[in-house]
């Protein structure tokens, strides 16, 4: 069953072929014996979801219809709000705070009957490309367990890569769905900004964050896809375009003439650089592509327009973590003042104190217009840029990470860390949708990744596309050896 896809557990169920208690305590089995190696989950939601699953088995005898996620099970990274449970986003800060509703996303997947089978570790409020800055744990890769999954939504990244679940969504704010995704050879995909919901997610940098779902396949991408792609009046920023979206509505113009930056990519790493022309010669051969150069040059200074905006909105978003209202409040505090100061000291790590001093220093008076407004200006031309691009070429292909996957603890220097999100932050900075799916597997066995980007609204088209080149690359089938096995009877 390990191997099995969200949309063929669905079908087994639907078909009698297996209940939904035995898959929900099929992978919570699998989680239990495998994940003390990977350290992918925070919480199981043991309780919950086997009362779930007996309450779609009760209705499945009484022949009643189900959603289009009944009895698959589903992750959920932990800055996602499931009413009841706890919601820590990797920090101690939040370590005991219960939340009192449900995400948007959460609801729309319960809905469709989906079982929601734990949350999912990350870096601190997301804000790491390594899952190396939880306060709790460092999850590692499936492939190989010296390496990263990448970040911050490794924990989800390494939970489907490692079989332990079909799907989990994971938050997009400059890379974080897709680079995990190449990371571990599983597909993330990064939709246009305001089409999923951010209601009942915990913001990092409110302009960017994006969820997006983290699975095996492509048509899972799109199943997922298609049920949380609402519009959502709790959300100022959700588009009333959003749904319905479904697979069934084939594309009738496929995409053929794609665009590649290569401008932007001559820093691409010689092995990374021989990968991606290799993926491209195929994808020429076998689906009848026209490749165009296009200009995107600008996108090499998209990184330090990136981290002024998302450290500024950090900085923002992170002030009403005070001690007061919730999370950690000091004991040694004897003031008010105090209070701030030592709950913030003590509940945040150091990544997030870095991105938070950053984000205070770009928006403070006589350095606001020298940081802040020239990066929202540099943004302001590279969505021309993308416009001008896509009046070229239907869609984008480019590489999701300069590097595969690297030994945890491996890169110490924070620039060298940023620069992970090189190729993945220009889609957020201009709202673009993203995917990235796996393109091979160098001679360590560690995955590569190649990213697929469209204008704005047109994640039916990537989608269609990825599924295209899933096909041609013929890799949608990639497990982990630690994980390719049924460890129990």
């Amino acid at each position: 069953m390990y191997l099995w896809s969200a949309r063929r557990i669905h079908h087994a169920f639907i078909d009698g072929e297996v209940s939904a208690t035995e898959i929900a305590s099929y992978f919570l089995k699998r989680i239990k014996l495998l994940d003390p190696q990977i350290c992918a989950f925070l919480h199981l939601l043991a309780d919950r979801v086997m009362d779930r699953a007996r309450s779609l088995d009760l209705r499945h005898q009484r022949g009643d219809s189900f959603g289009k996620l009944a009895a698959v099970p589903v992750a959920i990274k932990d800055n996602m709000h499931i009413q009841g449970e706890i919601t820590t986003c990797g920090s101690k800060f939040l370590e005991q705070y219960r939340a009192p509703f449900s995400a948007t996303v959460v609801s729309l997947l319960e809905r469709e009957d989906a079982l929601l089978i734990g949350k999912t570790n990350l870096d601190e409020f997301s804000m790491g490309s390594s899952t190396e800055n939880s306060a709790y744990q460092k999850t590692r890769n499936p492939w190989n367990l010296a390496k990263v999954p990448g970040g911050s939504s490794g924990g989800s990244a390494a939970a489907v890569a490692g079989r332990l679940c079909p799907v989990a969504l994971g938050s997009d704010t400059g890379g974080s769905i897709r680079q995990p995704a190449a990371f571990t050879g599983t597909v993330g995909l990064k939709p246009t900004y305001g089409k999923v919901s951010r209601y009942g997610l915990v913001a990092f940098g409110s302009s960017l964050d994006q969820i997006g779902p983290i699975t095996h396949n492509v048509l899972d991408a799109f199943l997922i896809t298609e049920v949380i792609s609402r519009y959502c009046p709790h959300d100022a920023n959700s588009l009333q375009e959003s749904g319905p979206f479904s697979f069934m509505r084939v594309d009738p113009s496929p995409a053929k003439c794609i665009g590649i930056p290569w401008d932007f990519l001559t820093s691409l790493p010689e092995e990374m650089r021989e990968q991606f022309q290799k993926s491209l010669d195929l994808l020429k051969e076998r689906l009848q592509l026209s490749f165009v150069g296009i200009d995107l040059e600008l996108l090499s200074h998209s990184l330090s327009a990136y981290y002024i905006l998302s450290t500024a909105e950090a900085s923002t978003n992170l002030a009403r973590f005070d001690g007061i209202r919730y999370g950690v409040r000091s004991k040694e505090a004897r003031s008010l003042e105090e209070v701030y100061q030592f709950s913030r000291s003590e509940g945040f790590g150091d990544e997030v104190k870095q991105r938070i001093l950053i984000g205070t220093f770009v928006l403070s008076s006589g350095y606001h217009d020298a940081y802040y407004t020239r990066a929202q200006k540099l943004r302001t031309l590279l969505i021309r840029k993308y416009q001008k691009a896509f009046s070229q070429c239907e869609l984008i292909v480019l590489p999701v990470t300069p590097t595969v996957a690297f030994d945890i603890g491996g890169i110490q220097n924070p620039l060298e860390m940023y620069l992970q999100d090189l190729y993945t932050v220009g889609a957020n900075l201009a709202g673009l949708p993203a995917i990235s799916l796996p393109s091979g597997v160098d001679r360590d066995r560690l995955p590569y990744g190649i990213q697929i980007v469209g204008p704005q609204l047109s994640d039916h088209k990537v989608l269609h596309f990825a599924y295209q080149c899933e096909q041609a690359l013929d890799l949608s089938r990639l497990c982990p050896p630690l994980c390719d096995q049924e460890v129990f009877a």
